[in-house]
């Protein structure tokens, strides 16, 4: 089946917004075999109106966002009964939830706002339980004598569409869709490995299975393999997969490294603290971004200075001045003393040259050293990340992170 997304909303083309329904509503249909096929953004102008009138014919499954709400701007409920000549009906029960929404929250009544009870002829409404603009289903052709596809009328804020959509549109997206197109689609993420290697371990044996789709998406210090078919399959595919790749792969669902390192550590009731140098804290952001942190991160000590190492985790100043501050021997006494000081399980230590200045001919831009304590031991690892500041502190922070994971796994 062809699908499309429209995205209303000057807005958009102008910056002002970015368009977050893309990436949420191609995960949710996937799993009934529906891709998009096309997307394209229009602004709040007639220009939806003749957008609507050329896809109309050319596909069978056309979701819209946007344009459904109070203003002047709002004309795509307008737009769509017009052109399928569908005469619009003020709907008591809409009407009436209005009215209590907004006494409830002590809105002030404007006529405009009545405009979001006007509901297609035929058309059946998809609750919002999170705002008051109601989205819309129109089955396909539901005026005879003109051609259109199943139409989904929904609306802009992210907050409002992804529920209607999960309580309203799959299930009627369920009813259209032939069973026969089911597939599935899964995911590993890969935090230690380039996706050259990735793709050089394990691409030739899964792209010979028949009816296998197999993509990669590269992030900084992470990879994302992907596979997409029919369940026979993806289980072989999955096979090879996690036969070749076994403990580098560190999730196969949609999560973060750090979400996972959170999970082990609340799993071990272990804790962690970090000592950073060249990434500032973002070792600390991070992990402290994920819900129940709190159980498991004692501290976090920024030492960027070679006197803040002294002075904070008193770190020895004659391993500096033999070693330097970016050395194995300078990343194994902050990971030990941050340990120490917090008393944590595991402690995780960063320091660096993140340039554009800086580096050495032994210590280039772009040398780290990232070192993790544990009990009765403590190991330091030096990598080579030549590219900008921001890119370098979230590649150093993800090579930290799987140094930990590994430990906590036994790797």
């Amino acid at each position: 089946m062809r699908v499309i997304l429209l995205n209303t909303g000057t807005e958009l083309l102008l910056g002002d917004v970015q368009d977050a329904h893309l990436a949420f509503i191609a995960r949710e249909i996937l799993s009934l075999g529906l891709r998009f096929e096309e997307r394209r953004t229009i602004g709040d102008t007639e220009a939806i109106r003749h957008t609507l009138a050329e896809l109309f014919p050319g596909c069978e499954i056309l979701f819209v966002t946007g344009g459904l709400g109070p203003t002047s701007d709002d004309i795509t409920r307008e737009m769509v009964a017009d052109l399928l000549g569908l005469e619009l009906q003020k709907s008591s029960d809409l009407l009436a939830s209005l009215r209590q929404r907004l006494q409830v929250r002590g809105i002030k009544w404007t006529s405009g706002i009545a405009r979001q009870a006007d509901v297609p002829a035929g058309a059946e409404v998809l609750p919002n339980q999170n705002g008051s603009a109601p989205g819309l289903y129109l089955r396909a052709n539901i005026n005879p004598r003109i051609l259109s596809p199943h139409l989904f009328l929904l609306p802009g804020p992210p907050r409002e569409l992804q529920p209607m959509f999960r309580a309203f549109v799959m299930p009627i997206l369920r009813s259209i869709v032939p069973a026969s197109a089911l597939i599935e689609r899964r995911l590993y993420k890969i935090a230690d490995k380039g996706e050259s290697l990735v793709e050089e371990a394990i691409g030739e044996r899964v792209l010979a299975i028949p009816g296998i789709e197999l993509g990669y998406c590269a992030r900084p210090g992470e990879v994302d393999l992907r596979i997409i078919g029919k369940a026979k399959a993806i289980e072989q595919a999955d096979t090879i997969i996690r036969s070749t790749l076994g403990p580098s792969v560190f999730s196969a669902a949609d999560e973060t490294l750090e979400e996972v390192i959170v999970k082990l550590l609340v799993q071990r009731h272990q804790t962690v603290a970090v000592a950073e140098s060249c990434t500032g804290g973002l070792l600390a952001n991070r992990i402290t971004n994920i819900p129940g942190a709190s159980a498991v991160f004692l501290a976090g000590y920024v030492c960027y200075a070679d006197q803040a190492k002294i002075e904070m985790l008193d770190v020895d100043p004659e391993l500096i001045e033999k070693y330097g501050a970016v050395s194995e021997q300078v990343a194994c006494a902050l990971a030990g003393h941050a340990r120490a000081c917090a008393k944590s399980d595991y402690a995780l230590a960063t320091t660096g040259v993140a340039g554009p200045s800086g580096g050495s001919p032994e210590k280039p831009v772009g040398t780290v050293y990232v070192a993790l304590a544990a009990s009765g031991t403590t190991i330091a690892k030096r990598f080579f990340f030549p590219t900008d500041r921001e890119t370098f502190k979230q590649i150093a922070t993800q090579a930290a992170l799987e140094l930990l994971r590994k430990k906590l796994i036994g790797k």
